[in-house]
């Protein structure tokens, strides 16, 4: 599903230039879910952003699901694949404070201008999933983060993606609410998605089948748990 060959990455302020990614390869089946891992500034974020399209690479090639990502690739077909192809989770949440958990996870269905009472009924749906239809009407502030974070999974979820991206999901969780997020992403896994998790955490990478670890940019360690 993913396919990255040499791909480097530089970010240049002023004078001067860094360079995060430094000539990654790597493929990810359909299916997996996978880790990464690394110390701060290994270039972990950096890689999940050009896997999920949101930032440039200035070598190599990326082909996800047999289409080739680059930068001649039209902001419309760009947006498209982020959009239907791909799911994000973040360490923030990055929920809307002044919509409750409901309206939070039907927000991507409207903007595809799917009609409020079929989202809204989606959207139900999905906190379901994630142990949350109890909660709909509640704003963001009377969540917990566990709570926040399973809402923001749902929000990822109701636009069916086939492969979800995370970065840092459980960054601001304690340490038995990140492993419950895990396995709701396990669970998830075992139902056919795919995952990428980008964690500081070896407890939560653990947690995944496939752990790599990047070091300066470059692909350290590449192994399969033996948690099964």
């Amino acid at each position: 599903m993913i396919k990255l060959e040499q791909i480097t990455k530089t970010y240049t302020t002023g004078k001067q230039s860094f360079q995060a990614l430094k000539g990654i390869d790597l493929n990810i089946e359909r299916g997996a879910f996978v880790s990464i891992v690394g110390p701060s500034g290994s270039g972990k974020s950096t890689l999940l952003n050009v896997i999920g399209i949101l930032d440039d690479y200035d070598q190599g090639h990326y082909a996800l699901a047999d289409t080739s990502i680059n930068k001649a690739l039209p902001e419309a077909k760009r947006a498209f694949y982020r959009n239907k192809f791909l799911g994000f989770i973040f360490q923030s949440f990055n929920l809307l404070h002044f919509k409750n958990a409901m309206e939070n996870v039907a927000l991507p269905l409207y903007y595809r201008k799917v009609p409020r009472r079929k989202r809204n009924a989606l959207a139900l749906e999905f906190l379901d999933r994630v142990g949350l239809r109890d909660w709909a009407e509640h704003m963001p502030n009377e969540m917990s983060g566990g709570q926040q974070q399973r809402v923001a999974i749902a929000r990822a979820l109701i636009a069916e993606p086939e492969l979800i991206l995370a970065d840092e999901p459980t960054g601001a969780l304690d340490s038995q609410t990140s492993i419950e997020v895990m396995n709701l992403f396990k669970d998830l896994n075992d139902a056919g998605k795919t995952i990428v998790v980008v964690t500081h955490d070896p407890e939560v990478a653990q947690l995944s089948d496939r752990i790599i670890s990047l070091k300066d940019g470059v692909i350290a360690e590449d192994v399969q748990t033996t948690k099964h």
